[in-house]
């Protein structure tokens, strides 16, 4: 079995009870996530099978897109609904928006955050989520990531309340905290905030529409009709850049080779896909670093005739 599931994640799993559930229904080991969704939060998790994990973290590093709340009023812990409250103040008068709007906007482009106590980054080999569940601070890298676009979905022109709650949609890049992202949008506005509620709608380009159930997955294996919702796993590179091969070098790509910069690929670093005329991905390539003008395979996806 060998290809790609966009699985709906629902809600009280992590992303690795999602692998494990999923290897007893398809009976094989070889299963792997493209990042990882906290518990909370539903939607868009590509899961790859079969040879098709090697190109999970391609999907891992493409852009995400996501429908989430914010609640403006009190902070939490984990920065969304499951920690336990902070700070709280209040909402005094009305929020406009043309104020959420402008909020918004500011915060499109490069930005930099500092990941949460409650997250999976490492410092000094320790997840934060460990530091923290010991009650121990630690001082967290900022990172710099992008936010591509962001929107209001909410049509009211004011917002009042002692708290208030409106969704919005962000597009963004890889390593982007939404939960960071809803307190940032608080603290502009003035007021403590946390996440209340966050969908993933899009990973690299799978979308929700693309999505399968767990009782739908288990419903196809037992009609033995599973293969057919397999994705490709070429659809985990098609953000990349390619570089379409003949036969007789495809030979070659299987076994290592290095190969020469075509020219539309002379401003890109890598990483490339190295594909068939037919569109089947046989390698990812990035620049050589010590030979001028070549390309070094970073992962052989196909060494065999299949």
């Amino acid at each position: 079995m060998e290809g790609i599931i966009p699985l709906y994640k629902p809600a009280g799993l992590t992303s690795h009870d999602c692998v494990f559930r999923l290897r007893k229904i398809l009976k094989t080991k070889k299963v792997g996530h493209t990042g990882t969704l906290d518990p909370d939060v539903t939607g868009v998790l590509p899961i790859c099978i079969g040879r098709a994990t090697k190109v999970a973290e391609y999907i891992t590093d493409a852009g995400k897109s996501y429908e989430g709340e914010v609640t403006l009023g009190y902070s939490t812990t984990t920065e969304d609904a499951s920690g336990e409250m902070v700070e709280e103040k209040k909402v005094e008068g009305t929020i406009s928006r043309k104020e959420i709007l402008q909020v918004l906007d500011s915060f499109t482009g490069e930005i930099e955050q500092t990941p949460p106590m409650f997250s999976a980054v490492k410092v000094n080999g320790t997840r934060l989520y460990e530091y923290a569940r010991k009650g121990i601070e630690v001082e967290r890298p900022t990172r710099k990531v992008t936010i591509y676009s962001m929107e209001l979905l909410d049509d009211r022109e004011e917002f009042s309340g002692e708290t208030i709650s409106f969704r919005f949609r962000v597009s963004c890049s890889k390593g982007t905290y939404i939960r960071t992202l809803a307190v940032m949008i608080g603290e502009e506005l003035g007021y403590p905030a946390h996440m209340s509620n966050l969908i993933r709608t899009q990973s690299s380009s799978f979308t929700i529409d693309d999505c399968l159930t767990f009782e739908q997955i288990e419903k196809s294996v037992e009609a033995g009709t599973i293969s057919s919702f397999l994705r490709p796993l070429e659809m985990a590179l098609s953000h990349l850049p390619k570089y379409i091969i003949n036969d007789k070098v495809a030979e070659k790509v299987k076994n290592g080779a290095l190969l020469p910069i075509p020219e539309h690929l002379k401003n890109s670093n890598g990483p490339i896909s190295a594909e068939t005329e037919e569109g089947k991905a046989l390698a990812i390539y990035s620049v050589h670093p010590n030979k001028p003008g070549l390309l070094k395979p970073v992962k052989v996806l196909r060494n065999d005739q299949g």
